[in-house]
């Protein structure tokens, strides 16, 4: 690819987008999506969940097929999707749409994800707790604007290395189905092939299998140096990718130990459930779970707590209508038809199998990420 950068143009991000903000009501819109921060992943360019009206109040910003949502609070996460439908976003975000007679759509989206467009939205972000961009800030700076042509090459250039991550990610995610059908046919249907039969289930309480573990931490108090808030949580995956500190929160929060699951409480539909590989604290909006080894693997119970069996009940004994919370008794006292101890570590290797591999993609997903990162510094630096 050959770039002449001697061409390219210094013009202020206004002349490069609309900032659209048209106002709406969750309540009085007939749009059955809202997008908040939490469902946009860092450096994805798309939306891969969505939040309903209902679920929210107070005014939020109406988007449009095509438009780009961009998380002007705590810019450092760096969220920035398209939308592929209209919906209703989060007024903690900035809706942007390409001025298409100076800017192509595709790469204005990849300019946003670029180093240069990121450091300096963290740069000029206001506040200490929650930072945040104001749109005339963000309009009056400055950055490089190839010509026309140039900007399709580039946009065509990350269009194939998203491409490639797309079809990476595509990947994992029929592993994850796959694996989330076995559970099913395991706790639903008592069945797993011809490997297990009736006679090796037995029916348990939740309470003999998994010791609620409520240790309260005052974050300022503790030498611990891990925090996990549900936001560090991934939906289906046990893993605990990123965390924060207790410096970045305050109120009592909860110990966990390594080897401790955390299970994220409030708003279960979310199907948040992980296992620590450390010391530390975790959000009171979790559980903190412990297995009780002489009636279940310690290994099984996260995977139990996976399946579609534990989620749906954990959603229909929540209450609240807003923020929708398990009580800790009433999770306590629910039954289930689980595999007898004996057949469970088995399952236990089966299902490792289908999280190496998944992790194996999640690898290859990063490595072009990276890729992608790099090649932007390189041509926008």
């Amino acid at each position: 690819m050959k770039l002449r950068k001697d061409k390219w143009e210094t013009v202020k991000f206004e002349k490069l987008v609309f900032n659209v903000s048209e106002r709406v009501e969750p309540n009085d819109t007939t749009i059955d999506k809202y997008i908040g921060l939490e469902h946009l992943d860092s450096g994805k360019i798309k939306i891969e969940r969505h939040g309903l009206p209902n679920e929210v109040i107070g005014t939020k910003l109406k988007i449009y097929k095509g438009d780009i949502i961009f998380g002007k609070r705590r810019a450092y996460q760096r969220k920035a999707a398209v939308a592929e439908f209209d919906a209703i976003c989060s007024a903690h975000s900035m809706v942007l749409r390409a001025n298409e007679n100076t800017i192509i759509k595709d790469y204005l989206l990849a300019f946003i994800h670029s180093d240069l467009f990121m450091n300096r939205a963290v740069e000029i972000s206001e506040g200490s707790l929650s930072p945040t961009i104001k749109w005339k800030t963000l309009a009056n700076q400055q950055f490089p604007l190839p010509p026309l042509s140039e900007q399709k090459q580039i946009a065509e250039l990350f269009q194939s290395i998203e491409a490639a991550m797309e079809h990476v990610e595509g990947q994992e995610r029929n592993l994850l189905t796959l694996k989330n059908k076995l559970l099913t046919d395991l706790f639903d249907k008592q069945e797993l092939g011809t490997y297990l039969q009736p006679k090796d289930f037995e029916t348990v309480a939740f309470k003999d299998i998994a010791l609620n573990i409520s240790e309260r931490v005052e974050p300022k108090k503790t030498e611990l140096s891990t925090y996990v808030g549900l936001e560090h949580l991934d939906a289906d995956n046990l893993n605990i990718e990123r965390t924060g500190t207790p410096d970045d929160v305050i109120g009592t929060k909860l110990k966990i130990y390594k080897g401790d699951i955390i299970f994220g409480k409030r708003r279960a539909y979310l199907r948040k459930v992980a296992v620590s590989h450390f010391d530390g604290i975790a959000s009171a909006h979790s559980m903190i779970l412990r297995a009780i080894e002489k009636n279940i693997e310690k290994d099984f119970l996260p995977y139990f707590m996976q399946s579609d069996t534990f989620m749906n009940r954990a959603v229909q004994i929540s209450e609240g209508s807003l923020s929708p919370t398990i009580k800790s008794k009433t999770i306590a006292s629910q039954e289930f038809v689980i595999p007898k101890k004996g057949k469970q570590k088995e399952l236990v290797a089966l299902f490792q199998q289908f999280d190496n591999t998944r992790q194996l993609l999640k690898e290859q997903s990063y490595v072009l990420k990276k890729l992608k990162q790099k090649l932007l510094n390189e041509i926008l630096g």
